[in-house]
């Protein structure tokens, strides 16, 4: 009996070790692989700077029939590739002359910039519209500049996007035109000036797309790079500080679910008691009857 309360005993114990490591070995691993927190400086300079500038780019390719009698259908794919790279260099002006000739190699255009702060935290913003062929190489060069904190890319299909926006300026054109027929007929001024006024509106609505089927324009292809520089020198981790971090955030986090277990299991307990009184009570009425 003892030997087997003992067995129970230690399965339990390494169970609840075996637990507590995994938990701790997680949030280790966890501060390794998180990105760092980006400045929301930067993250507000670019996203109002991408609400006014798009760029976008195509790629062709053909989808092959079954049917070996027709031939392949062309697709051109218009799509948004965007590139964040977050750096830190304690040689800002070295990194910025750096990073101003890799765009310069690879073709790119700076098309928005911000740069700010005094020597020693000084920012640099670059919103860079590159070639698409161009796109890995200049991104792979900037994240050799500094330290990087951050970096990913996101790309987004605007095929779709593409097409309405066709489909809605051929739609407007078609009302355009019968407008334009219909005022050339004659009839009353006010009528005239209604129908002089909804073609203005028309031109107006034309113009607005014709501004956003220009980003779509093949000369106007890029991919784009937002690059941020930071002036500073790189806070190094110490392991030891990283295993105290992980070690507090697992304590408070195991002492936590253990806690919401054992209310639980007490929980569970009074309930299941409850039952077994109430299901007592009710033989004993039965029995009386």
């Amino acid at each position: 009996m003892k030997q087997t309360f003992k067995k129970r005993f230690f399965r339990l114990l390494f169970i609840l070790l075996l637990g507590f490591l995994l938990l701790f070995l997680f949030r280790l691993i966890y501060g390794y692989t998180v990105p760092r927190n980006v400045s929301s400086n930067q993250t507000q300079f670019f996203e109002s700077v991408l609400n006014s500038r798009r760029n976008y780019a195509t790629k062709k390719y053909e989808i092959k029939s079954n049917n070996t009698t027709q031939s392949a259908t062309k697709v051109d794919q218009k799509y948004e590739k965007i590139a964040e790279i977050n750096t830190k260099s304690a040689a800002f002006e070295k990194e910025e002359k750096q990073s101003r000739k890799q765009i310069e190699r690879y073709r790119a255009l700076i098309q928005f910039e911000q740069k700010s702060g005094n020597k020693g935290q000084r920012r640099l913003n670059l919103l860079i519209g590159v070639p698409p062929e161009n796109f890995d190489s200049l991104f792979h060069h900037l994240i050799k500049i500094g330290e990087v904190q951050a970096k990913q890319i996101t790309k987004k299909d605007k095929t779709n996007e593409y097409k309405e926006l066709n489909a809605k300026k051929a739609s407007l054109e078609k009302i355009r035109n019968s407008l334009i027929e219909l005022k050339s007929k004659g009839g009353k001024i006010e009528e005239y000036m209604q129908l002089e006024n909804r073609i203005l509106e028309i031109e107006q609505e034309l113009q607005g797309l014709g501004v956003s089927l220009g980003d779509f324009d093949d000369e106007n292809e890029f991919c784009t790079v937002q690059f941020s520089l930071i002036e500073g020198k790189e806070v190094k981790i110490s392991l030891l500080h990283r295993i105290k971090v992980a070690l507090e955030w697992t304590v408070k986090i195991y002492l936590q679910i253990m806690l919401l277990l054992f209310f639980l299991t007490l929980s569970a307990y009074f309930i299941l008691s409850t039952i077994d009184k109430l299901k007592v009570i009710e033989r004993l009425i039965n029995t009386k009857k």
